[in-house]
């Protein structure tokens, strides 16, 4: 066997390729490529953020950069710290989260002090799922003279196990869940753990005992879904449309409908939804999710259909101008499965 040489790994100081926090490091995450390296770390997908600003003003203090969690819709703020961090930034977290509604809290820095990865794993512990905080470490590595490369290393993340002990006090006082629930809670994680054995370019979210789960496709008010219907025996996936210009956006897309049915490789249900503010595009399977020897079956189905509609719709949608639509008589609002 011949002799073969390998190189180091080097770890090379931050401040060396990004000067500054405001003018060197919050414009390189935005960028879109960077900022999937972070949807990722953080488990959302490549697909998952989506950069609305930077430098955001939030009540008294500026966000470094606003983003859009393209699945759920709600805000996710980055704040960065090109050095360890300190009580400053963490009470301007608190303060962004006591102002909104629903938020994720994602806190970048050099170095986490063991006092402030404590504190956040405290905050996650004590809030409920409307809060999301995490912590991570940023690293630049390099090959003797390879480009550099960046690393996100998670320090703190939401405790899910922590989170579903107080949803299950919760559902103790307002009784047990349903037995349709219960199997929609089941069929779900059984389908997440699916995906993520297979690494699925879609993401799962977590498991909720509801008859749909939702999916990043890369922009804020589109998304995926799949849905189950135990009471029609039926399951089905698509692509969501929301948003004011959903309308606008539906029928540029059916436009296209002939060449985005020749990528898919099916025939697609467009329904309009004229007297709702979503629009829908679907593909159903009329097999009964409610028999569960024939979930591996219907879980391998909505993967590939999901990455499907991913493949087909997901840069298609980047490029919609809802400017671009002119209304036509008579279009088709169709009927959805419910």
């Amino acid at each position: 066997m011949r002799n073969k040489t390998l190189s180091r790994l080097e770890q090379v100081d931050l401040r060396s390729f990004w000067q500054t926090e405001a003018g060197d490091f919050t414009p390189w995450l935005a960028q879109k490529e960077n900022i999937a390296l972070l949807a990722e770390a953080l488990e959302l997908g490549a697909d998952g953020l989506e950069v609305e600003a930077q430098e955001k003003s939030v009540g008294p203090f500026r966000a470094d950069i606003l983003c859009k969690d393209t699945a759920t819709g709600h805000w996710v703020l980055i704040e960065n710290q090109l050095e360890r961090t300190d009580h400053t930034h963490l009470g301007q977290l608190l303060t962004y989260a006591a102002g909104l509604n629903a938020v994720t809290i994602v806190w970048i820095a050099e170095r986490f002090t063991e006092e402030h990865r404590a504190a956040l794993d405290w905050i996650n512990e004590i809030t409920d799922d409307r809060f999301n905080f995490f912590g991570l470490e940023i690293e630049l590595w390099h090959i003797g003279d390879s480009p550099l490369a960046p690393k996100f290393n998670l320090i703190s993340r939401p405790n899910d196990w922590t989170r579903s002990v107080t949803e299950a006090a919760g559902r103790i006082e307002n009784a047990e869940l349903t037995a349709t629930k219960q199997l929609q809670l089941e069929y779900w994680k059984a389908f997440r753990n699916h995906m993520l054995e297979n690494n699925s370019i879609v993401k799962p979210q977590k498991a909720s005992p509801q008859h749909w789960m939702n999916f990043a496709i890369g922009r804020s008010n589109f998304w995926l879904i799949s849905a189950v219907n135990t009471l029609n025996r039926l399951i089905y996936v698509g692509l969501i449309l929301g948003g004011e210009e959903s309308k606008a956006h539906f029928h540029l897309l059916v436009d296209r409908k002939d060449q985005l049915e020749n990528i898919y490789g099916n025939k697609l249900e467009w329904l309009e939804l004229s007297n709702r503010k979503e629009s829908r595009i679907l593909i159903e399977n009329k097999t009964d999710p409610t028999i569960k020897s024939n979930w591996p079956a219907q879980h391998q189905w909505i993967q590939e259909q999901l990455e499907k509609f991913h493949r087909t719709f997901s840069q298609t949608i980047k490029k919609l101008n809802a400017d671009d639509y002119v209304p036509k008589p008579e279009e088709s609002t169709g009927v959805m499965p419910e």
